[in-house]
C-alpha cells in the first residue's frame, strides 16, 4: 500500500451531522450519493472516499466535499492523486489495503458501491467495525453470502440493501413476522433486448447492451441487466438478505420499472414499493435510515402512468436466470464461480472479444468445468473466484 502513515482521522466538523464513507465514489452509486450529500445542507459530511483509478474525478470530488482521506485501488495512480490534492490537507493513499483502511475509519454510514468482488474486502472491513452499510454491491452477497451475513450478525453491523429491488422489499417486509410472508417478487425491466430477436441479440454491440431503457447505470451492471444475469444475481442476493426459502423468491418482468418489487403475504395481500427509476431514492433511504430525507429525486406521477405491465420472464431468451437458480441450489462454490465467470465474460464482451449471447454460454461452460467444493472461509471464496476467472479465457478459445 502506498501513501503516508495514516493519521487519527476521527475528528468531525463542529456542526453535528451524519458522517459518510463512500466506497466507489466515482461510479454511478457514488456520484448519486454525493449528489444527495450536496443537497443535504449539512445533514451529512464525507469522511472518506475511494475509487479504482479515475484520479481526476476523485480529486474533483475530494476538493468539493473535503473528506479527510481518499484512496485509489490503482497504486500506479498514487502520484497523480497526490499532486492533484497537494496543499488541500486531504490525506491520500493507494492500493487494496488503503481502500480497506478507508472502510475501517470511523463513520456513521458506509455506502458500499465498488463493483464486483473487489468490493468484498472493503465491505467486510466496514462490517467488522459494526458500521451501518448501504450495500450497493450485489457480488459480495452472491460470492460470500453466508460468510458476510454471519459477520454482519457477529459484529453488530447493519446492512441496508441499496439495489432498488431489495431496497423496495426491505421497506415493506415484516421482519418481526417473517412467517407471515408467502413470497417476494423481484421485478425486472427486461432491459434493452426484452423484445429483440435472438438473431439480433447475437450481433448486439456493447453500446446497444448498455443502453438501458429506464436506468442510468455503469457498463457492467447495464450488460448484466440486458441478459438478465443481473436479476439472477439479485435472486441469490435476496436469498441471503431475507429469511425465506429459494422457492419463495419469484421474478417478473415489469418494463416500466415503477414497481420496484413486491412482498406477498399469506393473507393474500401484496405490498409494493413504487417510485420513479431514480437510484437516488434507494440511496437516500439508506443514507437517512431509519429517517427519510428530502431530495430532488424524480417524483412519480401516478395519474400519468397509464398501464403497468407484468409478464413472466422467457428463460429460453434469458438462460442466466436458470444458471443463477442452479448455482444457489448447488451451494458450495457454484455462486462464486457464476459471479466470477460472469465478471470476466462481461469484460470480454465490452472489449468485443466475444458476442453478447456468448456471455452466458461462457459462464455455463465454466460452471460445467469447475470442480464443486465447499467455501467455508473468505480465503476459500477468493481461491474459487480466481480459479473460475482463470478458466474463462480457455473457455472463450473454444467458442
Amino acid at each position: 500500500m502506498m501513501g503516508m502513515r495514516y493519521k487519527n482521522l476521527a475528528a468531525k466538523p463542529e456542526k453535528a451531522s451524519r458522517s459518510v464513507t463512500i466506497l466507489g465514489s466515482t461510479g454511478s452509486i457514488g456520484v448519486n450519493t454525493l449528489d444527495l450529500v450536496g443537497q443535504s445542507k449539512g445533514r451529512f459530511h464525507v469522511v472518506a472516499m475511494t475509487a479504482n483509478s479515475r484520479v481526476d474525478d476523485l480529486a474533483v470530488q475530494a476538493l468539493t466535499h473535503r473528506p479527510t482521506f481518499v484512496a485509489l485501488a490503482d497504486e500506479t495512480a498514487y502520484k497523480a492523486l497526490k499532486e492533484a490534492l497537494s496543499g488541500s490537507g486531504i490525506e491520500c493513499a493507494a492500493g487494496a489495503d488503503a481502500v480497506c483502511h478507508a472502510a475501517s475509519l470511523p463513520s456513521d454510514m458506509v455506502m458500499a458501491g465498488i463493483v464486483g468482488t473487489a468490493g468484498l474486502r472493503p465491505t467486510l472491513a466496514a462490517v467488522e467495525r459494526g458500521a451501518t452499510i448501504g450495500l450497493a454491491n450485489k457480488e459480495c452477497l452472491v460470492s460470500a453470502g453466508q460468510l458476510l451475513m454471519n459477520r454482519v450478525r457477529g459484529c453488530g453491523a447493519t446492512l441496508l440493501p441499496v439495489d432498488s429491488e431489495h431496497n423496495a422489499i426491505f421497506q415493506v417486509f415484516d421482519f418481526d413476522n417473517p412467517d407471515k410472508v408467502e413470497r417476494i417478487i423481484l421485478t425486472a425491466s427486461g432491459g434493452p433486448f426484452r423484445t429483440t430477436s435472438l438473431e439480433a441479440m447475437a450481433v448486439a454491440t456493447p453500446a446497444q447492451a448498455i443502453a438501458h431503457p429506464n436506468w442510468s447505470m455503469g457498463a457492467k451492471i447495464s450488460v448484466d441487466s440486458a441478459n438478465m444475469m443481473n436479476k439472477g444475481l439479485e435472486y441469490i442476493e435476496a436469498y441471503h438478505l431475507f429469511p425465506l426459502d429459494r422457492d419463495q423468491i419469484d421474478i417478473v418482468i415489469h418494463p416500466q420499472s415503477v414497481v420496484h418489487s413486491m412482498v406477498a403475504y399469506r393473507d393474500g395481500s401484496v405490498l409494493a414499493q413504487l417510485g420513479s427509476p431514480d437510484m437516488r431514492v434507494p440511496i437516500g433511504y439508506a443514507l437517512a435510515w431509519p429517517d427519510r430525507m428530502p431530495s430532488s429525486a424524480s417524483r412519480l406521477d401516478v395519474a400519468a402512468l397509464g398501464n403497468l405491465g407484468f409478464e413472466a420472464p422467457d428463460e429460453v431468451r434469458f438462460p442466466a436466470l436458470r444458471l443463477a437458480r442452479e448455482a444457489l441450489s448447488a451451494g458450495g462454490n457454484a455462486a462464486i464461480c457464476l459471479n466470477a465467470a460472469n465478471e470476466v465474460a462481461v469484460g470480454a464482451f465490452l472489449e468485443r472479444r466475444i458476442g453478447f449471447l456468448d456471455i452466458v454460454r461462457v459462464v455455463e461452460k465454466v460452471l460445467d468445468r469447475v470442480e464443486a467444493c465447499k467455501a467455508t472461509t473468505l480465503e476459500d471464496v477468493f481461491e474459487q473466484d480466481l480459479r473460475a476467472r482463470e478458466l474463462v479465457n480457455s473457455v472463450i478459445e473454444t467458442l
